[in-house]
């Protein structure tokens, strides 16, 4: 199912150009408008073949809503949203190998994007995050993702420790990635079906997100050994640091 929506503002909409020209429908510019950026919008939609319409201030206000729209708006319609009950073919198509990131309440939309990129580079079978407290998948997280959020299985769920049992039953084993647990990211196997779990902003992983992980493991870090002042790293370059030893596991192994 295809998902249509209006992006808004210019560095969101020269994104969605530069990197999903596919799914941009229509560019709405607002006549008049003297940025310089907005007539190289105007450019590059025109060169992918994309309508472009002059508009008047009043008319692009009404499209965006809510948004900051700095004269340009586009209409936007996103490849595929994913449903969660499309997330056991998922993994049964994986074939023993399937490797999700669950991320339990991001709040920042630039993480979730960035977080996006590393797991459509990694290559995931898919992204879980729960539908409440969490950030969901709107023009700023599309601008930062440059394009991973319709490449990658993205899928909100209800209830994030149901579905994470519902995993185990489909025979994933879930790794919790947190500070103070004793085992180490680098000691644990992740070939095969494997769910890594990251918790959100300050506050980490959830208890009930806990308590349904079957392991919790740290990524070492010598420099907060070594009085650096480094705590904890954030949830998308912990994504990345994790992602990619599965990454190198399944290469190497």
């Amino acid at each position: 199912m295809s998902q249509k929506q209006w992006i808004a503002g210019i560095n969101a909409v020269a994104a969605a150009i530069e990197h999903d020209a596919d799914n941009v429908r229509e560019v709405l510019i607002e006549a008049g408008g003297k940025n310089p950026r907005l007539t190289e919008i105007e450019g590059s939609a025109r060169r992918f073949g994309i309508d472009v319409r002059r508009v008047n201030q009043q008319a692009l206000s009404g499209v965006a809503g809510s948004l900051r729209h700095q004269g340009v708006v586009a209409r936007y319609e996103a490849a595929k949203t994913w449903d969660e009950n499309e997330l056991e073919d998922l993994v049964t198509a994986a074939e023993g190998r399937a490797l999700l990131l669950i991320l339990d309440g991001v709040q920042d939309p630039h993480n979730l994007g960035a977080c996006l990129r590393s797991a459509a580079a990694a290559g995931v079978t898919a992204v879980i995050f729960p539908k409440d407290k969490a950030v969901q998948v709107n023009a700023t997280v599309r601008k930062t993702s440059a394009g991973a959020a319709d490449s990658v299985a993205v899928i909100p769920v209800t209830n994030l420790a149901r579905t994470m049992r519902d995993l185990q039953k489909l025979g994933v084993w879930l790794y919790g990635l947190a500070g103070e647990a004793k085992g180490s990211l680098y000691n644990v196997d992740l070939r095969g079906n494997v769910g890594l779990v990251l918790g959100g902003e300050g506050d980490g992983l959830r208890r009930l997100t806990r308590e349904n992980c079957d392991q919790l493991v740290n990524i070492p870090m010598p420099g907060a050994d070594g009085g650096a002042g480094v705590e904890s790293l954030n949830v998308s370059v912990a994504a990345g640091v994790t992602l990619f030893e599965a990454v190198r596991q399944r290469v190497t192994g």
